[in-house]
């Protein structure tokens, strides 16, 4: 009852014709329901049945699809992909987040933390290992930076939408 309660909150919007438009903000209301009821998580491995709500939500992903021509089997396959796509980012965000939590929590001091990573990098270039490695951090990016984490989606989200499409017919 809770997760179909929660499957309320978001409901999809009737289909507005362009498909590409409705996946994308199905899968940022399924992201932004996940990081808001992280608990839906543990739920996704038991697969529990849908109650009114969550089946309407299916019936309203579905119909985003209507008029593609293509086989009902390879619409399930395209909502399974961006579902999956986001519980993969959700998962990696709530890593994230995590060590944020554990960094905050461990009592070191910024000066700590990057004195730390200084020594850690010098050890990577030591190995003669990791040039590409070294170029991320030399050029100042932050993989998990917060801050990127809706930008990071987004692109992601593009890839597998850009993909889906270049594979219907023409």
């Amino acid at each position: 009852l809770m997760l179909d309660a929660v499957e309320s909150e978001d409901a999809a919007a009737e289909p507005s014709g362009n498909w590409q438009d409705d996946l994308a903000q199905i899968a940022r209301q399924e992201r932004a329901s996940l990081l808001r009821h992280r608990w839906k998580l543990d739920f996704m491995a038991g697969r529990p049945p849908l109650g009114p709500n969550g089946l309407l939500k299916v019936e309203r992903s579905l119909a985003c699809l209507d008029g593609l021509g293509i086989e009902t089997r390879a619409t399930l396959q395209i909502l399974t992909t961006v579902v999956t796509y986001v519980t993969g980012s959700v998962l990696n965000e709530l890593r994230e987040i995590h060590v944020e939590q554990e960094r905050a929590g461990a009592g070191r001091s910024k000066d700590e933390i990057e004195a730390g990573m200084v020594e850690w990098r010098a050890n990577l270039e030591r190995s003669g290992l990791f040039p590409r490695l070294l170029r991320v951090f030399d050029e100042g990016i932050d993989p998990d930076a917060a801050e990127t984490r809706d930008e990071r989606f987004e692109f992601g989200l593009s890839c597998v939408v850009d993909g889906v499409a270049a594979r219907l017919p023409s």
